[in-house]
């Protein structure tokens, strides 16, 4: 093999890189330039990576972050060990793009029969990494430069990041709370739309409606009537409506999820999302779906392949054969999908209970993980600071964690800047959590009622 003939490369490099002005050059040569993208600018904070670390450093019991602390369910775990010690190695290989072919058939059958029609598993679904990266790809997918979307008070948070980053403008229009007759505890039905000042906020420029039902965080399972609202609306402005419905199965007291696509002029302009994580008690699992008509899905999956491109195998198959299990237990006692809810209905009640019994005035949730608390009566505990810019039940929230040991998240991270203190007297607690962890829970605020009251 014949060598160039004279010093290396290497060589070369390595003398200029020891002078003595390429290393004064080097320690100068920093960057002056702005690096961060506008669409970033203002959505830098989260409410999460901040009360996470909190509940890290100073919770004994953390009922803030929105996640079980049992285990999913047998079957599921029994599935995930198969696909990954089984003899299938392919199962530890790319799979398809918009969704592992057992999972989305199994999804178009469940699904199909649920809104009662016919779904192409190819083109109906598409698999995600967690339901936010289906929102993520809804709002890339749909909202351009100075489209508006319409956002419901309280929102899971990322709801208005997401729009902003798309170009959008977020429009809020908020639950409002009626006051409960005969002294009864307020239920999430009791937070309602106004229908006139919900119509206000359809325009030319609407392009969008977030629907979240069952609502994180306060519970709320939309009734027909004010879905059909929603939707006559969605029609007559021609509006798109982004549906996450995560917590579909979580639903309690005999109440139901009702889907808005299968409501009159929806499918053809509905995204229904859905996660695995709050299905099967999974959250760390990241598998999600989209299902929806072709001619919405494919500008997902354009989005998807440009970005993601791909979710796990493993779990997906997984989680294939969970649903599998679940068609085949369709509405029978042994199915999850009929027994957490009731699991997480005794739960549910029992910190409703506890709650009520230190004089935090509980509102009881219809549906999902959480339970929004009424803090008014522990005021004296954190006096108000006037004119601060933090929100009042932030800072309660803050102080709780740090002196009491308890972790929740304030109410007003889940409305807009401007809406903040509005409800500012509310913080939400997860009681998807083992009893342990809730009678831990209860003992801090039985002690916490205890020094509250002695002399």
């Amino acid at each position: 093999m014949l060598r160039r003939a004279g010093p290396s490369l290497r060589h070369f490099l390595l003398e200029r890189r020891s002078s003595a002005g390429y290393s004064s050059y080097s320690s100068e040569a920093k960057m002056s330039r702005p690096v961060q993208a506008r669409r970033l600018e203002g959505i830098d904070k989260n409410i999460w990576v901040e009360f996470v670390k909190l509940a890290a450093t100073y919770s004994t019991v953390n009922l803030g972050q929105g996640f079980p602390d049992f285990p999913p369910p047998d079957f599921l775990k029994e599935a995930f060990v198969r696909a990954l010690s089984g003899e299938n190695h392919m199962l530890h290989q790319y799979t398809r793009a918009f969704g592992h072919p057992p999972l989305v058939k199994i999804l178009a059958q469940y699904f199909g029969k649920l809104l009662g029609r016919d779904l192409d598993p190819m083109t109906n679904v598409m698999v995600t990494v967690g339901a936010y990266q289906a929102l993520f790809c809804c709002f890339q997918a749909f909202v351009d430069e100075g489209d508006e979307v319409i956002i419901i008070e309280p929102f899971f948070d990322c709801y208005e990041p997401m729009v902003k980053m798309a170009g959008g403008m977020p429009v809020f229009v908020p639950l409002r709370p009626k006051a409960p007759k005969d002294g009864k505890l307020m239920s999430s039905a009791d937070w309602q739309l106004d229908p006139a000042e919900l119509a206000s906020k359809f325009s030319e420029r609407t392009k969008a409606i977030v629907l979240n039902s069952p609502n994180n965080p306060l519970g709320k399972v939309f009734s027909r009537g004010e879905l059909e609202l929603l939707a006559d609306l969605c029609v007559k402005h021609d509006v798109l409506c982004i549906s996450d419905e995560v917590y579909e199965w979580l639903v309690y007291d005999g109440k139901e999820h009702i889907r808005i696509a299968s409501l009159r002029g929806m499918w053809d302009r509905t995204v229904i999302i859905g996660s695995a994580g709050k299905t099967f008690s999974a959250t760390g699992w990241k598998v999600g779906w989209t299902v929806g008509p072709n001619r919405l899905l494919q500008h997902l999956r354009t989005v998807h392949q440009n970005s993601v491109y791909h979710c796990a195998t493993v779990a997906q198959e997984a989680v294939a054969q969970g649903f599998q299990r679940e068609l085949e237990l369709y509405g029978k006692p042994e199915s999850y999908f009929v027994q957490l809810p009731k699991m997480l209905q005794q739960k549910r009640d029992w910190l409703v209970q506890s709650l009520d019994a230190v004089g935090m005035k509980p509102i009881v949730p219809e549906g999902t993980y959480f339970l929004v608390a009424d803090i008014s009566e522990f005021k004296s505990d954190v006096p108000d600071v006037p004119d601060s810019d933090e929100p009042y039940d932030s800072r309660f929230a803050k102080w709780m964690v740090k002196n009491k040991g308890l972790a929740a998240i304030p109410l007003s991270a889940f409305y807009c800047g401007a809406h903040k203190n509005n409800y500012n007297h509310f913080i939400r607690f997860c009681f998807a959590k083992e009893e342990a962890t809730l009678k831990a829970a209860n003992d801090i605020l039985q002690k916490w009622k205890l020094e509250k009251t002695s002399p």
